[in-house]
């Protein structure tokens, strides 16, 4: 954040299953991503995304945790869940009621879940 304005920066947290995605039929996925698609248009047209990104699969995934002074890296999640973090918005708002309205348009609600979360602010 910039110091200039009284906005807030959000993370819209988009949780889903990935096996779940898997048994979809292929005309399904591409409705969902054209979803996807339109919402991420129509944020970036409000002028409020700072960032966003769909993430790979979690097998991809790399976690690293201390162990007694050392660095432990596993590959994979650190936990087995039944929803996986599968992508996230950056966005900008003057508050938690405009960062709700804008999630709740979000399709990942219909798929998963949907996770807001404000940023900590550092001090100056």
């Amino acid at each position: 954040m910039t110091g200039k304005t009284n906005a807030m920066q959000y993370m819209i947290l988009i949780y889903d299953s990935e096996q779940a995605w898997s048994a979809l039929p292929e005309a399904e996925i591409h409705r969902i991503l054209g979803e996807f698609m339109r919402y991420t248009q129509e944020i970036t047209d409000a002028g409020i995304v700072r960032a966003n990104g769909r993430l790979a699969p979690v097998g991809s995934a790399t976690t690293l945790r201390g162990n007694g002074g050392k660095v432990v890296t596993t590959d994979g999640p650190f936990a087995e869940t039944k929803e996986q973090l599968g992508g996230f918005y950056l966005i900008e708002v003057a508050n938690l009621d405009e960062a709700l309205r804008w999630a709740e348009r979000c399709p990942g609600v219909a798929i998963g879940s949907v996770e807001v979360r404000p940023m900590f602010e550092m001090p100056d």
